[in-house]
């Protein structure tokens, strides 16, 4: 127990937050239950439960403000705007709804500290108001770098508002206490908005999901994929900055071809539905809804290749979550990523994969052929992810990082 918590009162400001079980909303939910395992008593400000889909859970429809507790923890919701499409303007609106409605009626009582999580800009700037507004510390951990998302992600217009993005960005980490990031990549970036080096922090993601457990040819059996094929799954948002077409056409070159590939895109977002049409025709690429949470790991780990995509401009802006599950997975791991970024350096580092060209359907395919034709090399990196998960990726690390960041602001 971290006795600088004990009594605290701790608000954590997060747009997404559990029932959502991809993305930063486990992140967010295990943060703040861990710190009420530690004695502090725990509010957490955010939005209704949306992602992936970007749809509205149908248990919130119509409900403006809802408070409930969750194992320990006062979540208290507001309502915001939704976008079914991501363009710079609907992403604008869903972020200036949860502002409004945030600061009109945050949380009662006075924290102690508050935790910001980013992305979300809205859920910074309200983070940092509640916190300069009571005298307490700010402390924020970056997720995602929201100016270099709006340039690299492809979002229609993005281009445009990324220098107010970024300047909103640098203001709020400017204001923080400490600023953490989960990746050594975004240092430079996050130094560049004028933070100085000695408040930023790096605090990486934990794999935040259980090991596999299931009998891995009856959970094939049970998705219909056969013995004698290579299943190639990637798992998560289907969002413009994953890029998946690059998987529709890896589909594409591996029909009717040796070995017979399967191509499995299991997820929800944005672009799902144009994934869908553009995958018309294909008999080797299935569309298949998120996992139930208890089934998500042996899922993975019943696939034969993990991928992780990304559209070439992505460098800097975001480390993909999905990582920390896959390495949990023991699968290999192929990344069509940029060489540069801090996903291609994350999977390198854990000797869990491949990296390939990103946007490169053939490239894709010749590293998916090369770990089946390679049967001891495949285990072999899929063995790595584990043993990398438990050197540098348990969850009792990452939750310790974190706390001590908040023991370090408070004492500051």
């Amino acid at each position: 127990m971290n006795s600088s918590l004990v009594g605290r009162r701790v608000l954590v400001v997060s747009t997404n937050y559990a029932p959502e079980h991809a993305g930063i909303g486990p992140y967010s939910t295990q943060t703040a239950e861990h710190l009420a395992a530690c004695g502090a008593e725990v509010h957490v400000l955010a939005g209704m439960p949306h992602y992936p889909a970007w749809r509205l859970d149908d248990d919130y429809r119509g409900r403006r403000r809802v408070t409930e507790i969750r194992q320990g923890v006062q979540v208290h919701r507001r309502r915001h705007y939704v976008p079914p499409r991501q363009t710079a303007l609907r992403r604008a609106l869903y972020e200036v709804s949860f502002l409004v409605h945030g600061s009109v009626a945050p949380p009662p009582g006075r924290p102690d500290i508050v935790l910001s999580q980013m992305p979300s800009l809205a859920g910074g700037i309200i983070g940092g108001r509640l916190a300069r507004r009571h005298g307490v510390p700010h402390v924020v951990v970056v997720q995602d770098l929201m100016g270099a998302a709006a340039a690299q992600s492809g979002i229609s217009g993005g281009s445009r508002v990324a220098s107010l993005a970024s300047r909103v960005e640098a203001a709020v980490l400017g204001s923080a206490s400490l600023v953490g990031v989960v990746h050594e990549t975004f240092v430079d970036r996050v130094k560049a908005m004028g933070i100085p080096a000695p408040r930023i922090r790096t605090v990486p993601n934990w794999t935040h999901v259980a090991s596999p457990t299931a009998n891995r040819h009856a959970v094939r059996e049970r998705l219909g994929w056969w013995p004698d094929e290579v299943v190639v799954l990637h798992s998560g948002n289907m969002g413009l900055k994953q890029g998946l077409e690059v998987l529709i056409e890896t589909a594409r070159l591996a029909a009717g071809g040796s070995p017979r590939v399967r191509v499995v895109l299991m997820g929800d977002g944005s672009r799902r539905t144009e994934l869908a049409r553009l995958a018309v025709g294909l008999p080797n690429l299935d569309l298949l809804p998120p996992a139930d949470e208890k089934d998500f790991p042996d899922v993975l780990a019943a696939a034969d290749v993990l991928v992780v995509t990304q559209r070439a401009s992505v460098m800097d802006m975001s480390l993909p979550s999905k990582l920390t599950s896959y390495f949990a997975a023991g699968r290999p791991v192929v990344a069509s990523v940029a060489q540069e970024g801090g996903t291609a350096q994350e999977v390198r580092r854990s000797g869990a994969g491949i990296v390939v060209a990103p946007e490169d359907a053939a490239a894709l395919y010749d590293a998916v052929r090369e770990l089946s034709g390679d049967p001891d090399r495949s285990a072999a990196l899929g063995a790595r992810g584990p043993l990398y998960v438990e050197e540098r990726l348990s969850r009792e690390a990452g939750l310790g990082r974190i706390t001590a960041l908040l023991s370090e602001a408070l004492k500051a």
